[in-house]
């Protein structure tokens, strides 16, 4: 075999490899995003002292949804502070991530704990409504995941049931959504008028959020894979990820106060992303954009500090 077959077959297995290794990366992308692995339930309300009542109701299109509604602690028979409904990111679940399993994590995640939150706001006064939203925990499946735009629907249907409780004063919920929930969040606001506050923690553009993790996760060899993923993505019915643009959805949530929380650090997401939704948010409040060394700080940042969030309901759900 001559020097230049040699260098041929050398560059053509080459190219093989390259060309596998995309596809391989591209596939499992594509299936995180468009039917994600489920992530187990590890503890319930009850594991922290909370009385927790199992609920099933429909997501304002109809598919089933499961979660917790956790009633306030009672003393002295003061009514609740209010209610609150809590709304996970993907892949996680109503209780966020246990970032345990490589098979149901992204890789790169930290472990979020949002029954801790719950806890913390259960014994400030406040009842809870924890859910899992399609595709993720116990909720049915409506394949695929759309970064907020369509799980929306989700919270408009949890809203909705939760008005509907007679232990619930309609004119008193509020929202704290993280990452997709928070897209979610922005993505619901302007189809209802129940919602007085909203929490968004580290909402993003799944634009931005694609480009930026791809690169995290595997570097230059993203600007080829990423496109793959996305066309895969659309084959199986979801849109451009362009056209998910929670920016817009912004300018539609009308006087609801807004509280962004963003990592100064996330490097999936963009502060300056999230600085584009505040400027469109017609009733956003001062954002809380916070010293962090990558995504996972920011989740964290209302969790270590659950005064924040009280102020914030107390001051806007009067």
């Amino acid at each position: 075999m001559t020097a230049f077959r040699r260098a041929i077959r050398y560059v053509l297995l080459l190219l093989g490899a390259v060309a596998g290794m995309i596809t391989v990366l591209s596939a499992y992308m594509a299936r995180m995003i468009i039917s994600p692995p489920r992530q187990r339930l590890w503890a319930t309300p009850d594991d922290l002292g909370m009385p927790f009542e199992d609920v099933q109701f429909p997501a304002r299109d109809g598919l089933r949804l499961s979660g917790w509604f956790i009633p306030a602690k009672s003393d002295n028979g003061q009514q609740p502070k209010a209610t609150l409904l809590l709304v996970h990111g993907w892949p996680w679940n109503r209780l966020g991530t246990a970032a345990e399993n490589i098979l149901t994590n992204l890789p790169g995640s930290a472990p979020v704990q949002l029954i801790h939150l719950a806890l913390a706001l259960h014994r400030r006064g406040y009842q809870l409504l924890m859910f899992d939203l399609r595709n993720h925990g116990q909720s049915a499946t409506s394949a695929p995941v759309t970064f907020g735009w369509r799980e929306a629907e989700d919270l408009l249907g949890a809203v909705d049931y939760a008005a509907a409780r007679s232990d619930v004063n309609s004119q008193q919920i509020g929202v704290i959504g993280f990452s997709m929930g928070a897209n979610a969040t922005l993505f619901a606001l302007p189809r209802t008028d129940l919602v007085r506050a909203a929490i968004v923690i580290q909402p993003t553009s799944p634009a931005v959020f694609s480009s930026r993790y791809g690169s995290f996760l595997i570097g230059p060899l993203s600007k080829l894979v990423m496109p793959v993923v996305e066309f895969i993505y659309r084959l199986s019915g979801g849109l451009n990820f362009s056209a998910m643009e929670p920016i817009f959805a912004s300018g539609g949530s009308g006087d609801t106060p807004l509280l962004f929380v963003q990592g100064k650090g996330d490097n999936w997401g963009s502060a300056d992303n999230v600085a584009a939704m505040v400027a469109a948010s017609p009733s956003a409040v001062d954002p809380i954009f916070v010293d962090t060394e990558g995504r996972f700080g920011g989740y964290q940042y209302i969790i270590d500090n659950p005064d924040a969030a009280d102020a914030f309901f107390s001051g806007y759900m009067q």
